[in-house]
């Protein structure tokens, strides 16, 4: 591998430009080529973002380019074949969440990752940034004390416009609904700083929106420790927020954010009985980074290029995906408990996420 690493964009929607941005911004990676079913939509991109070369398909981008990295912001359908053709390919994959419309594919892809002697890199950018890594270094070192309760909220608004788009609202094509498109952000950031889960008790239903899939999901989760998190995700909010809070022996952490975070978004609040010496020892680091793209890119490109494994925030593929997974297979056995065993034996639930979903929606 060169020094610089040699990158291409498959798919030129609303998210690629963030990996564009994160590519321009670190000093040893270039793009050389983009592609996208609209060979029109390709060839703005590139323009705008100084890209030498447009093709109308991956396959001809790989053969022509053999790029070090593919980055893929398509639809969720799509990732698993377009990974498995670059890491057969020679190519490091860098693919937006979720990473696959299952659980099968994405072993599938974890698997080719490993024959191929390449990575497999899932943008969960919310881990990212200096309070999220601050805070979960406290959480593993005990300083907080035991977690014990937690929430996490996705509370977004998409209207009509936002579902008429062919592939949204469909599980043949996105895989699920707010869960897998929007609630997976928070519920990877909270099992990221809490760690893995043991059991869930999860709910979808369908309150307004023209889906196949849910606008509203409730669920209970269990992590490792026996914290205990309450998950609501709704794409009906016009008061539109994303939370997570873990409330500890010592204190409660609250994020409180929408699509990013930084140290304004963080809160810390200690406990009655600790004292403010205690308390200043938690305090935010004096330099800041905000989660996003540009950071989640610069670590992993900067493991790329030394050879070493993942950071933490690009690594544990699966773990996020597992709960979304688990939610829609509790919510297919009416509100059953799903443990990490009864995933790993349930086949619908590995190999598709369509689900049960109660519709309360007014006669029309």
């Amino acid at each position: 591998m060169t020094d610089t690493l040699r990158c291409a964009i498959v798919g030129t929607g609303a998210i690629a430009r963030l990996h564009a941005e994160a590519v321009a911004a670190y000093p040893h990676a270039e793009l050389v080529a983009a592609t996208d079913l609209s060979r029109a939509s390709a060839d703005a991109f590139a323009e705008r973002h100084g890209i030498p070369a447009v093709y109308d398909d991956l396959d001809s981008l790989l053969a022509a380019e053999h790029p070090d990295v593919v980055l893929i912001c398509t639809p969720p359908g799509a990732h698993p074949a377009q990974t498995l053709a670059a890491f057969a390919a020679g190519a490091h994959v860098i693919v937006e969440k979720p990473p696959a419309p299952s659980l099968d594919e994405l072993q599938q892809m974890t698997e080719a990752a490993t024959a191929a002697g390449r990575e497999l890199a899932v943008v969960f950018q919310q881990r990212t940034g200096t309070a999220a890594a601050h805070v979960k270094r406290l959480l593993d070192a005990g300083a907080f004390g035991r977690p014990l309760v937690a929430q996490c909220q996705t509370l977004w608004y998409r209207g009509a416009d936002y579902f008429a788009v062919p592939w949204r609202g469909k599980w043949e094509t996105e895989g699920g609904g707010t869960t897998l498109g929007h609630a997976i952000h928070q519920i990877d950031l909270l099992a990221f700083l809490l760690g893995d889960w043991t059991r869930v008790e999860g709910r979808l239903w369908r309150l307004d929106r023209e889906t196949q899939t849910e606008d509203v999901s409730t669920a209970t989760i269990v992590f490792d420790g026996g914290v205990v998190a309450q998950m609501v995700s709704s794409t009906l909010s016009p008061r539109e927020v994303s939370t997570v809070r873990i409330d500890t022996e010592k204190a409660t952490i609250t994020v409180d954010h929408l699509y990013g975070h930084g140290h304004e978004n963080w809160r810390i609040t200690p406990a009655p009985h600790i004292d403010d010496a205690e308390a200043a020892t938690w305090a935010l680091p004096e330099a800041e980074e905000r989660s996003g793209h540009e950071p989640l890119l610069r670590e992993v490109f900067d493991a790329l290029r030394s050879g070493s494994p993942l950071p933490p925030v690009a690594d544990s593929p699966a773990r996020s995906i597992e709960i979304v997974a688990a939610v829609y297979a509790s919510a297919d056995a009416d509100g059953a408990v799903i443990t990490p065993a009864d995933l790993a034996a349930h086949p619908t639930h590995r190999t598709s996420f369509a689900s049960a979903v109660i519709d309360l929606r007014p006669s029309r």
